[in-house]
């Protein structure tokens, strides 16, 4: 996420990156967190608790995000995101 991408530019004070990632993100759609969204990422994180198997909030967003879009998540953390029913991921560390 835009979030995970700049907290770790700005912890190494990468001027020159941040740059360059802002640039990219005012070329591309910067999908806003929407209450649909955090609704669908509460119900994710309340399953994913019962089965014993949390990951991160911030990966819960990110899938929370593709699934009320209709997206398909392209993750080489299959493992993470794999335990989300209904999700759609592509690995993009597999070749085609």
């Amino acid at each position: 996420t835009r979030y995970e991408i700049l907290r770790g530019l700005k912890a190494r004070h990468a001027t020159r990156q941040i740059l360059a990632f802002d640039e990219l993100c005012h070329a591309s759609d910067v999908l806003p967190l929407t209450d649909p969204i955090v609704v669908r990422a509460a119900e994710i994180y309340a399953n994913l608790r019962q089965q014993g198997q949390l990951i991160s909030d911030a990966d819960i967003l990110i899938a929370a995000t593709a699934l009320t879009y209709g997206l398909v998540l392209v993750s080489g953390n299959v493992a993470h995101f794999g335990r989300i029913g209904g999700l759609r991921i592509e690995n993009w560390k597999e070749s085609p």
